[in-house]
């Protein structure tokens, strides 16, 4: 039986998730299939133009993603706050960008004479919209079914798309949300997809390079504590320089003989990580192999095991040996 949603994410605990969704068919969400002798790289368009869309909606910020040839990761922080701060209005008037709403959200949006009794739904009804504004649930729905309706027409054909439910991580300290971010900003290279950072298309790493150099505010992706835009939002604890050499530096880590090895020369550094090179890399470069629905230091998953009422939880062994 599947692990409900309510239990899989838990506000209370960590706003951090790591959320992975699969195409179920044996054609490709993206790139070439070598059965049909078709491309759909243009389809990496869709999936990262439609979820930088759905973060400037959602009060869900994008940490990382990396759309790849059969499915996609992206790494979201869920702004609950955020989302309480915002008035009706503009509540209603992020979910009509979606969604159709009702006749009575419309007419309010209007600006239409309504009775008591109206109005009375209407504040009911964007309360509803409130909370799935800060839903991880209906961020995957809006992204899952806008791509598999897009592609089901390009195809010509009906049926499921996708898996039925994403797999969900909750990320509970820094360690396992900058592992699980490096995981993700790699997988195109370990893949054999690109060989450089800059050539890994439809990724966060790529678009927070090209943002870089072209001085440019990453729109829609949590920035640096470095950035300019940390002034009024939450950022993310480490410099886009500390990030960069990381991230390249674990990749380098890959042996040159195997597939994603990344070219460059650049010197080690994890001081800002608590952890021994063996640890780090074992954590970011297996990410998925060794844990399950929670990520972090065995204090804060036998934590999240107490708040969510599980009697197990995989993944308290592999925590000790990689985050202690």
């Amino acid at each position: 039986m599947a692990t409900r949603r309510s239990d899989l994410v838990n506000l209370s605990e960590t706003p951090f998730y790591h959320c992975v969704t699969r195409c179920v068919r044996q054609c490709y969400l993206c790139g070439y299939d070598k059965n049909t002798g078709q491309s759909f790289e243009h389809r990496r368009g869709w999936v990262e133009k439609r979820t930088l869309f759905l973060s400037s909606v959602y009060a869900i910020d994008l940490c990382a993603y990396a759309v790849m040839s059969n499915h996609v990761h992206v790494v979201l922080r869920v702004d609950e706050k955020s989302a309480n701060s915002l008035s009706m209005r503009e509540v209603l008037i992020r979910w009509h960008k979606l969604h159709k709403g009702t006749l009575l959200t419309k007419s309010y949006l209007a600006g239409e004479a309504l009775s008591e009794a109206e109005l009375l739904s209407v504040k009911r009804t964007a309360a509803v919209y409130r909370k799935r504004l800060f839903s991880i649930s209906w961020f995957m729905r809006d992204l899952n079914e806008y791509i598999a309706r897009a592609a089901n027409a390009e195809d010509e054909c009906k049926g499921r798309f996708w898996e039925g439910r994403f797999k969900s991580q909750a990320l509970l300290d820094e360690k396992a949300l900058l592992s699980c971010m490096v995981y993700v900003d790699l997988n195109p290279i370990h893949a054999s997809l690109a060989s450089t950072l800059k050539d890994s298309e439809y990724t966060s790493i790529k678009r927070r390079i090209e943002c870089k150099l072209t001085r440019k505010t990453s729109t829609g992706i949590l920035p640096f504590k470095s950035d300019t835009a940390c002034s009024n939002q939450y950022c993310l604890n480490l410099t886009f320089t500390e990030y960069m050499t990381l991230v390249t530096q674990t990749g380098k880590a890959v042996r040159d003989d195997k597939a994603g090895f990344i070219d460059g020369e650049y010197q080690a550094s994890l001081n800002q990580i608590a952890l021994s090179s063996s640890q780090w890399l074992k954590a970011s470069l297996e990410f998925e192999q060794h844990f399950s629905i929670a990520v972090g230091s065995v204090s804060r998953i036998k934590k999240f095991q107490l708040t969510t009422g599980r009697r197990r939880l995989k993944g308290v062994s592999t925590a000790r040996k990689f985050f202690g």
